[in-house]
C-alpha cells in the first residue's frame, strides 16, 4: 500500500520521530529497508491502533465487557488476545487523521515475521520514553530534582518525587502494558529482550542523577551498596507500590491533599539504610549497621 512520504511529518508526536532505533523486529533484510519500513506511516498506523487497544483494555479507565450480562463478576479477561493481528488490523480503520485507516492481517504479516515480533516492537514503542515516560522522567522531574540537589527541604523534595512518580505511573497505560508483557515474557526471547532494553534505558539516567545528588549533598553509599543496586531497589519499590495501589486503591498509599505517598516514605527509608555522610559516617555496611542496631555490636 503506497503512502505519501510527507505524511510521516504530519503524524503526531512521537509517531513523527525516527522509529528505526525502536522497531527492531521488522521483516526486512537490509538496515536501509528496515529503516524505511520503520518510518512508513502504515507501520505507524498499526502501532497507533495497537496502543489504543492497550489503553482501552488495560486502562486507566479500561472498558470491561461482561460475558454474562446478569453476572457482574463475569468480566472478560483477554490478556493479550485483544492484540491479535486480526484485532489490530480491524482497529486501524478507527485511526484518527492523518493516520492511514486501511489495515489487513496480510500487511502486518509482511511487516513483522511473527506476532511475537510485533508484540516485541509494540513493547519497545509503548515503553519508549518518547511515547510516554513509564516512570518519572528525569526531564519531567527537573524542578523536583533541583530541590534534591540544593533546596532547603530535601525530605519534602523526596516526598514530591515519590508522589509525582507514583501518580504518573498509575495514570498511564504503559505500566499496565509492562505488567502484561512481563506475565507473558517467559519463553519468548523477543519480548524478554524488549523489556530488558526498557529497564536499562530507564535506570541509566537515574544512576547519574543519584550520583549527582550524593555528591551535592556530601553523601556516600554504604560499603557493599552500588549505584546500580540503589537504582534497582528504587525501581522495584516504585513498581511494587504501584502494583499494590492498582490491586487495592482504597489502601492509604497516596495522599493527594498533602502530595505525599508510601513511595516517598520508602525512598527516604532506602536512603537512610543505604547512605551515610561522606567523611563522617560510620563506614558500616547495611548489614553491620543493622547488627549494631539490634545487638549493639558490629561483627566485622
Amino acid at each position: 500500500m503506497a503512502t505519501d512520504p510527507s505524511l510521516k511529518e504530519q503524524l503526531p508526536h512521537p509517531y513523527d520521530q525516527d522509529l528505526a532505533p525502536v522497531l527492531r523486529r521488522l521483516d526486512r533484510r537490509t538496515p536501509r529497508s528496515r529503516e524505511r519500513l520503520a518510518n512508513d506511516p502504515v507501520t505507524a498506523a498499526y502501532l497507533c491502533a495497537a496502543m489504543r487497544l492497550v489503553e482501552r483494555h488495560l486502562g486507566p479507565g479500561a472498558e470491561r465487557t461482561l460475558s454474562d450480562p446478569e453476572d457482574e463478576n463475569s468480566v472478560e479477561r483477554p490478556l493479550t488476545s485483544f492484540l491479535s493481528q486480526r484485532a489490530v488490523a480491524a482497529e486501524v480503520a478507527r485511526n484518527p487523521d492523518p493516520f492511514p485507516r486501511r489495515g489487513s492481517v496480510s500487511t502486518m504479516r509482511s511487516t513483522w515475521r511473527s506476532h511475537s515480533d510485533f508484540i516485541a516492537d509494540l513493547l519497545r514503542f509503548g515503553l519508549w520514553s518518547q511515547y510516554q515516560p513509564t516512570h518519572c522522567d528525569v526531564v519531567e522531574a527537573a524542578d523536583i530534582l533541583r530541590k534534591l540537589l540544593e533546596g532547603p527541604d530535601f525530605v519534602q523534595g523526596v516526598q514530591e518525587l515519590g508522589y509525582s512518580d507514583l501518580v504518573g505511573l498509575l495514570s498511564r497505560p504503559k505500566f499496565r502494558l509492562e505488567l502484561m508483557a512481563i506475565a507473558g515474557a517467559e519463553g519468548d526471547r523477543a519480548v524478554r529482550e524488549a523489556l530488558a532494553e526498557n529497564f536499562h534505558g530507564l535506570v541509566a539516567p537515574w544512576r547519574e542523577v543519584c550520583a549527582e545528588i550524593l555528591k551535592a549533598r556530601g553523601l556516600r553509599l554504604r560499603p557493599g551498596v552500588t549505584l546500580d543496586q540503589l537504582v534497582s531497589m528504587l525501581t522495584a519499590a516504585t513498581e511494587g507500590i504501584a502494583l499494590r495501589a492498582l490491586i487495592d486503591p482504597d489502601v492509604e498509599i497516596i495522599d493527594h491533599a498533602a502530595r505525599r505517598s508510601l513511595l516517598g516514605t520508602t525512598i527516604l527509608t532506602l536512603i537512610l539504610g543505604s547512605v551515610e555522610r561522606a567523611g563522617a559516617g560510620s563506614g558500616l555496611s547495611t548489614e553491620q549497621a543493622v547488627n549494631e542496631l539490634i545487638y549493639k555490636r558490629v561483627d566485622r
